[in-house]
Order: structure tokens, then sequence, then C-alpha cells
């Protein structure tokens, strides 16, 4: 009766359920449910029904045969979904967690240094990388322009990422497609300088990644700067300098658009498109070079009326050596590094990572020249024939401008087989060619013959006693050796000269006169001025009597040349130095510039330079004077006969030759005694004078 729920009587009749018997019943269902769940609360059981309740019916229920396989369009929508939101948060959390690397490959990084001859052309590079960077200012608009143009019209509006490219790039990797194009600047930069160049699907999505966050944190400019500095031209050059240096032979500020756009061509493939490689390369550079000039008009980056003056193929340069230093240059190229990392203060390891452009002072003419007298000379010598006397035969050479420029040295046959430089060694004595010094310091500060008397002038007519084997005197008497013996000058060949004045000491190499003044002058002024002159503390001996006569002293030809040129430049002295200016990026880098600094007055220079005109017209190098006329010089020997000098000069430079023997073994200069078969009657400072000799010559020719 009524609407609550009955329960059946014994009678067969129902009756109402008792509250105490509906709370049991409850119970009992609750915990029924719980143990069909496992414990799971009743929140979390729906949810899992719900879930249970949007799984797909599949195979479809209702359908027969094939169709019960076959997705409906909401099962294919929602797998979509799916997808789709798993690909979003992968590729989210993976960009969050990727990080523009720190360290770029090597090569991206590494330049290489050009060295250039006074003339402005290129004499040499070095390094493993031909690569110099170059500010994106610096290249013109319109080559920039040609670039874009080819590679990427949209790069200054897109965000870094080609969707169509990585997508066509992802097929052919998968598929081992032909590779495909289609990338923007942005990832082909990260592509040459982060990654390697494999074609797998996780480069593929890398390189998508980085540049999508280089190019939020990097301006386009920056991005496009270092692309054009990294990518690969072909013929073994990274970057648009470098290879506006190996196809069109100079920098890219004087590219026109022409030119800009067949080496944009070369981005594409420099092995398909450089016209040295073949005919089919030429073919093919012709046809994109005109597609890129065409493009430049449909980009905006050339009109129409300029399209039309650019008809001929700008045929670029034959694909050259690199200009890697050789036998004869690498000596200019190691005197040059020195003096860039010392002048420009410049760290080495700052230096060996490149981008330096050194302008030397070399003379190409006169190198050249300097180089064809050396070798002339050494036509006398035969080390197969005379392995004794001629084996270890070596001529350096060095001339240095009224300036202290460095104009040319001979250092040696073959730099890549001896590094030693012989035009820059410190190993063999100046003999008689010290002796200038010795005679300006006598001329400048006078001399002293009494320990307490006052000093006493000296002039180029003062006369001196210029007989062989004379004692050399101190105010106390003669000068006595440390083996207990009186030290006596000895001239060459043993002549008696009898009395000589200065100046005709100095013109025929009487060499007692010249000792004797050195020790009146005071052998600590003869040292003074020597190095006033040039010369280098480390290679000046030990001030005894021999010091006069350049015995123990040792300077290289390099610095002989550069002393000598001090009496020319009316007593003002410049040291010698191979740099005249480095820039790096088209930025100079300061550089401590060698200053003329007074090292004797105008009147020594000048009454010096007097005595070595005499050489030239009535001393010991006379022959030579008479084929050049106004030249100066001064030969040199020495006792032991082991080094023949001349150092001579005419109005545009100073050069010193030397002639000597030694072995690179153990550095000590051997005796010149039966070189080139005649030494007896060809003595080394005559082969020097007569090399010093051609070489003038060939200048004035």
């Amino acid at each position: 009766m009524g609407g609550g729920k009955m329960a059946m009587g014994q009678g067969g009749g129902r009756r109402r359920a008792a509250p105490g018997e509906r709370r049991a019943a409850t119970g009992r269902r609750r915990k029924s449910r719980q143990r069909t769940t496992g414990g799971i609360p009743g929140a979390l059981a729906g949810v899992r029904g719900q879930l249970r309740r949007l799984r797909p019916a599949y195979p479809r229920p209702g359908r027969s045969g094939w169709r019960r396989w076959l997705p409906s369009w909401r099962q294919w929508l929602g797998a979509f979904l799916y997808l789709a939101l798993g690909l979003t948060g992968f590729v989210t959390i993976a960009y969050a967690t990727t990080d523009i690397p720190d360290d770029l490959n090597s090569f991206a990084t590494q330049q290489d240094n050009v060295y250039y001859w006074s003339d402005g052309s290129v004499m040499a590079r070095t390094g493993w990388v031909i690569r110099q960077e170059i500010p994106l200012k610096r290249v013109p608009p319109k080559v920039r322009g040609a670039v874009l143009a080819a590679e990427n019209a949209s790069f200054y509006s897109d965000a870094g990422v080609s969707p169509s490219g990585v997508l066509r790039a992802a097929t052919a990797a998968v598929t081992g497609g032909e590779t495909q194009g289609g990338s923007t600047i942005t990832q082909q930069y990260v592509k040459n300088v982060y990654l390697s160049q494999d074609r797998t699907l996780s480069r593929k999505f890398t390189e998508a990644l980085l540049a999508l966050k280089l190019d939020n944190h990097t301006s386009k400019d920056e991005i496009f700067q270092n692309y054009l500095n990294t990518s690969w031209f072909g013929r073994g050059t990274y970057g648009i300098q470098r290879a506006s240096h190996a196809y069109y032979g100079k920098d890219v500020a004087r590219l026109n658009p022409s030119e800009g756009a067949f080496l944009a061509a070369l981005l594409k493939g420099a092995g398909l498109y450089d016209p040295a490689l073949g005919k089919e390369n030429r073919e093919r550079a012709v046809e994109r070079w005109n597609w890129i000039l065409d493009r430049m008009v449909a980009t905006g980056h050339l009109t129409q009326a300029e399209r039309a003056t650019y008809k001929k193929f700008p045929e670029p340069t034959k694909s050259g050596s690199g200009d890697i230093p050789g036998a004869r240059t690498g000596y200019l190229v190691e005197l040059a590094k020195r003096h860039a990392i010392k002048a420009g203060h410049i760290t080495a390891a700052d230096y060996d990572l490149g981008g330096y452009q050194i302008h030397t002072t070399f003379d190409r003419k006169r190198t050249k020249a300097l180089t064809a007298a050396v070798h002339a000379a050494e036509k006398d010598f035969d080390a197969e024939r005379r392995p004794d006397t001629d084996q270890h035969a070596r001529i350096g050479a060095a001339s240095v401008a009224p300036d202290g420029r460095l104009l040319a040295v001979y250092g040696g046959r073959d730099f890549l087989k001896q590094g030693f430089n012989q035009s820059n060694a410190t190993t063999i004595p100046a003999g008689s060619a010290f002796t200038p010094f010795v005679y300006a310091a006598g001329l400048e500060d006078g001399v002293k013959r009494t320990r307490e008397g006052p000093r006493t002038p000296v002039s180029p007519a003062s006369v001196y006693d210029g007989d062989d084997k004379i004692a050399v005197q101190t105010p106390e008497g003669p000068y006595w050796d440390r083996s207990g013996k009186v030290v006596k000058g000895r001239n060459e060949g043993g002549r008696d000269w009898g009395k000589v004045t200065l100046r005709q000491a100095v013109a025929d190499s009487v060499n007692t006169p010249l000792l004797q003044l050195g020790l009146d002058a005071g052998l600590d002024r003869v040292e003074k001025y020597a190095l006033r002159a040039g010369l280098l503390p480390s290679s000046l001996g030990e001030r005894i009597p021999v010091f006069a006569l350049g015995e123990n002293s040792t300077p290289s030809a390099i610095r002989m040349a550069g002393a000598y040129q001090t009496f020319a430049a009316q007593g003002m002295h410049t040291d010698p130095y191979s740099v005249r200016s480095v820039t790096r990026a088209g930025d100079a880098v300061p550089l401590s510039v060698p200053r003329p600094a007074r090292a004797m007055s105008k009147k020594t220079a000048q009454a010096v330079t007097d005595a070595l005109r005499a050489t030239m017209t009535d001393g010991s190098a006379k022959a030579a004077g008479a084929a050049h006329p106004g030249a100066v010089g001064k030969t040199g020997t020495t006792t032991a006969n082991t080094a023949g000098w001349f150092v001579g000069g005419t109005h545009d430079e100073t050069t010193a030759v030397v002639v000597y023997r030694m072995s690179l073994k153990d550095l000590v200069p051997l005796s010149l005694e039966g070189l080139g078969g005649d030494a007896p009657t060809t003595p080394a400072s005559r082969r020097a004078v007569d090399l010093w000799s051609h070489y003038v010559e060939a200048l004035t020719h």
C-alpha cells in the first residue's frame, strides 16, 4: 500500500522494509562496488567509467566485413587531434630545452692570415682554413641582394625556418632521395657552424629548432653577416671575402652585381658551378647566373635597366695554388709574422686564429732581383764535387730603405726544407765590416791616449800606423791578453800600409789603425754607437781589442743593412721593419711603428759616408764603384776567414751581403778556404761585392 517499497512476508504478502534493513542493504552494495573497483574511490571510478565510454569502439560494432575495420570520421578526427596535441607538446618542450651552442665548429672560427707585397698584391696566406671575416656593411648592397635573391628572398621577414623546406628535406632523408633545397639562410648558417652535414631527420629537426631560437635572439643582419662569412664557395675558400679573391682577385667591396650573382650561384654547390672545373660547369654557371640576375629584378634588388647592362658572363680567374708560402716567400712571411705580433701587441694564440691582413714592406721586384743575384753567385759552389768546402756554403742578404722599410731579403734556397733564415742569423762574425762604428765613435767623441788626460778630437785626416802586426797600445803600454801575449793587429794578406789616414783605413779596409782607434776612443763608446745604429745587444761581443774589428760580434745581414743606413740618413736611425699595416675584418690594428732617432751627429755621419764612398772609388770595392757611380760601401773579412761581407748603398737602399760556411747541426762557422775551388784568388768579400753589384744592376734595367 502506498508508494513505498514492500517486503514479502512469510505468507507471500509484501511489507515495507524497515529503515535499518535499508541501511544494511546499501552498505552491502557499497562494499561490493569497492571490491569490484579494487579499492579506488568512487570519484576515480567514475572518471574511469567515462574514459571507458570515450574509448573508440573498434572494430566498429554493427558493421560487417571490411567496413567494421574502417574508422569513422569521428575516429579520424580524434586521432588527428591527439597527434597534433602530442607533437605540439613535444616541440614546445624540445624548443624550451634547446640551447644555442657556445662552441662553433672549428672551421667557423678559424681564418687564414693573408700577406701582401708592398704593391698590394697577395704574397702568401697561412692557415688550414681559407677564410676571412668581413663586416656586412663592407659587402655591396647589390651583392647582398644577389645572395638573398638566390637563397632566401624572404629572409628579413621569415621566422628563420621554411616549413615546406623542412618537409621536403625530411622526405628526402627518409626516402634516400636527392638532397633538397628550400632551407632558409638562418637554417643554412646553423648547419654550417653548429651541426654536421649528415642528412638525417634528427639533424634536420635540431637545425629547425636552433634556427627558430637564433632568429629570436639574434638580429637578421648579424645572421646574414655570419652566413656570408662561413659559407663554402669552393676553391678551398670559406666566406665571401676570400671567395672574391679566389675568383676575381679583389676585395668583396669592389665586386659589381654581376660578379656578386656568380658568387651567389656557388652557394648551391661550388663543385657544380666553378667554370674552371669543366665545360658543363660553365654552362650551369651561366644559366644560374642569368637566373639570379632575373630574380634580383623580381625581388627589387635590380632595376630592369640595370639588369640589361649585365649580358656578358663575368669570367672568374683560373683556379690558383692558394698562395701558400713557398721556398722563397716563407722567409718573408716568418719575418712579417714576428713583426706583426710584436708591433700589433697580438697574442700568438689570437694570431693563429687568423683573420689578419698583413701588408708588408717587401718589394716584389727587389726580392726577385736579390734572389737571382744570389743564385748566380752560387753557381760557383759545387757541393757534390767539393763537399768538404762547398757543402755548407751559405749566403744571407737584406735590403733596407732610408726610412727603415725592409725591402728584400734572401734567407735560403727553400724555407720548406730549411727554416733557418740566413739573412737574420746572428752566428756569423761581422769582421772588418764593423769598423765604421769604430770610426764614428772616434769622430763623434774623440780619443783619450792618457789615463788622466782630456779627450782630444780626431778627424778623417788623422794619421795612424797601418803596418801589419803592430802592437795595440794602451795609456800604460802594450795590451796584454789573458794568456800573457801582446795583442797585435793583422791586415788582410799581411800587408804593410805605412802611415795612413783614418779615412783611408776605412776605405782600404786596413785593420791595424782601426783596432788602435777602438782602444783610443774606448770600446764602451764603440759599443754605444753600434747600438745606436741599430745592432742588437745580444749580437755584440765582449769588449776586448778584437771587438773593434768585429771578430766577436755577430749581427745579422738585416741589422747590418739597417745600421749602415744610419750613415746615409744623416745620422738618424730607424729600426728595420717588415710590416706597414695590419687589418682584421676591415679594421686597422694599431701598430707600434719604429720612429727615427738621432744616433750620431750629421757631421759624423757625413764623414763616415765619405769614407764609404772612397771604398767604391779608390778602395777595396773599386770594381763595383765604377759600375755604380755614387754608391757607397764597405767590405768585411774575418781573421779566421769564416765570413766575407759587403754592405753597399745607393740613394734608394742599403744592402748587406754575407758569404760564409756553417753546418746547421752545430752552427759553428767554418773556414772559407777553397770555397768554389778558388778561394785564394777570389776572397769571399769579393764574392759579396759582385753579388751586390749584380743585384743593383738588375734594379736599374
